[in-house]
């Protein structure tokens, strides 16, 4: 199977990962992951595709874009994946944290975390942020190297947050689904 990261873009209305994945089938294709998310109106998807064929990734773009199921205002990219490459960096010993913040207003917050997670070797594998009509929230998923002391990056973070008026908490996501998880009994 040829692999292929698909990025789409486009003002948001009902219908379009519908029209996004008859367009993949049509060619042959089949989304195999995806995330997809509406900011202030505007629809983003990122998905991993496969196709028995190999593409040009531009050209792939393109036929998706031509496909009668997709209308105008679309941006389309593509990247050719790796077929060896099917997680972040399974190499690495991490431990999977959950962040979460909020405080009055941005005020450079995601700035600050991103560049403390990046000069301590942390990634960040999803992240949602946030200005609601009374806070700034951010939610993110961390790979945090076993080897970091998680008591230190807390405190960090929390210092953090207190310098810039955030709540910043960090927690074992294990821990985090356990307390946050719905149970019908």
């Amino acid at each position: 199977m040829n692999r292929y990261v698909l990025n789409i873009l486009t003002k948001d209305h009902p219908g379009i990962v519908a029209g996004v994945s008859t367009a993949i089938g049509a060619l042959g294709g089949s989304i195999i992951s995806c995330s997809q998310t509406v900011l202030h109106g505007y629809f983003t998807l990122i998905s991993i595709v496969a196709f028995p064929q190999e593409y040009d990734p531009n050209e792939l773009a393109v036929q998706i874009l031509k496909h009668e199921s997709i209308g105008s205002g679309y941006l389309i990219s593509a990247a050719k994946m790796d077929n060896h490459t099917l997680s972040t960096n399974p190499a690495r010993e991490i431990d999977e944290f959950v962040i979460t913040a909020f405080g009055d207003a941005e005020k450079g917050m995601i700035e600050r975390f991103s560049r403390y997670a990046a000069d301590h070797d942390i990634n960040i594998v999803d992240l949602f942020g946030d200005q609601t009509p009374t806070e700034f929230v951010v939610i993110g998923q961390l790979e945090v190297p076993r080897h970091y002391d998680t008591r230190v990056l807390q405190d960090d973070l929390e210092e953090i947050g207190r310098e810039l008026g955030f709540t910043i908490k960090m927690q074992h996501r294990n821990i985090f689904v356990a307390t946050n998880q719905i149970r019908f009994n």
